[in-house]
């Protein structure tokens, strides 16, 4: 039987991650599809990164698969760059693997929403 544990070691293994800062100047520049994992009580708190796609972890696969046509979003290409964040890091690690288990080749953690702040990346509410 799998544990917690498990599943978050199989996906940070898998997952690449990218620092706040390096991710900021992926955002600067206009490069890959930014998508905040978190419940939007969380964002709502907190905030989320500028222009940032807004997709609940558990939401992912109905999202990013063109089969489920009354939620599909066009967001999900399979060889787009895609930049995901949480609250530290977890979510946006498993939400990776899941994309990547469905045939994404581009996805990246960039941790949590508290170190993009931190670093000084763009906000929005």
């Amino acid at each position: 039987m799998k544990t917690a544990k498990d599943y978050m070691e199989a996906a940070n293994a898998s997952v690449p991650k990218m620092s706040a800062e390096d991710a900021i100047a992926k955002h600067a520049a206009g490069q890959g599809t930014f998508i905040d994992v978190r419940d939007s009580a969380s964002i709502a708190q907190s905030g989320t990164i500028k222009g940032a796609h807004r997709v609940p972890r558990g939401m992912i696969e109905f999202n990013a698969d063109p089969a489920v046509e009354a939620l599909y979003n066009p967001i999900f290409e399979k060889d787009a760059e895609i930049y995901l964040v949480c609250g530290a890091g977890g979510q946006a690690a498993l939400a990776g693997k899941t994309l990547q288990d469905m045939g994404f080749t581009n996805v990246t953690n960039i941790g949590g929403f508290p170190a993009w702040k931190d670093a000084g990346g763009p906000t929005e509410s």
